[in-house]
């Protein structure tokens, strides 16, 4: 699973990257060394002008902030969400809760890189600890995790055109976990190529078999891992600090 990560790129990075053409300044999100499920994200997706009905109307491609843990458009409460941070890529296409977002509402959500934890002797106590490490891309570079995202109206709501009536989420695809990754953990979140970005946002891209396609993790053992602070533990604590070696 993926359960904390790290996004610390500026929005302007983000949009020059992705090559988003839709993006207010006065939406910031803080850098975080410890994103947690709940908390906002930045996402990028594609949608059709809210004005437009024509299929062949152009797509904008958005940087958006999302509330991670996907709540579907079925679910009586928010708290739906807390249970659904990560989707399977094997089951993605057919579960209930994910197979309507999966062919119309997909996303990337910009990662430096995540947080696993690997169950580690504690010297000569014969104790064990959950020991976090941080795996990211030897090279430095942005992942792009393929994710989904969701609309819910609250069915407390009087009025539909209220912006309070409404709440956007997302969850993180999954997949079998390579390379250093896994060394640590079975699963891990599923990064895609910028030579994929385009067909995975495409709104208007909806055959199931081709869209599994994408969800193949790319090869070539590109991830490193190695342990850090088991500060990161606590989801309060959010600074660069996190990523320091543990100390002994």
């Amino acid at each position: 699973m993926c359960g904390r990560y790290v996004s610390t790129r500026s929005p302007e990075d983000l949009v020059q990257h992705f090559g988003v053409t839709d993006w207010s300044p006065e939406e910031t999100l803080e850098p975080s060394w410890n994103i947690a499920p709940t908390n906002r994200v930045w996402a990028v997706l594609e949608r059709a002008p809210r004005e437009s009905r024509e299929e062949a109307a152009p797509v904008r491609r958005e940087l958006r902030p999302l509330r991670w843990g996907l709540v579907p458009s079925w679910a009586k409460d928010v708290r739906t969400g807390a249970r659904l941070i990560n989707a399977r890529a094997e089951t993605v296409h057919e579960k209930p809760a994910f197979r309507r977002a999966f062919a119309r509402r997909r996303c990337l959500l910009p990662a430096d890189g995540f947080y696993e934890w690997r169950q580690v002797p504690s010297g000569t106590t014969g104790r064990s600890h959950k020991q976090p490490y941080y795996i990211s891309p030897e090279d430095g570079r942005l992942m792009a995790l393929a994710g989904l995202y969701e609309y819910w109206r609250d069915p407390e709501a009087e009025r539909d055109d209220d912006p309070a009536a409404w709440l956007t989420t997302c969850t993180i695809i999954t997949t079998e976990a390579t390379d250093a990754a896994g060394r640590i953990h079975p699963r891990m979140p599923l990064a895609l190529t910028p030579e994929h970005y385009d067909a995975w946002l495409d709104p208007r891209h909806q055959d199931p078999g081709e869209l599994r396609e994408l969800l193949s993790p790319p090869a070539g053992g590109h991830l490193g891992a190695r342990p850090v602070s088991r500060a990161v533990n606590n989801v309060r604590n959010k600074g660069p600090a996190l990523l320091e070696e543990p100390s002994q």
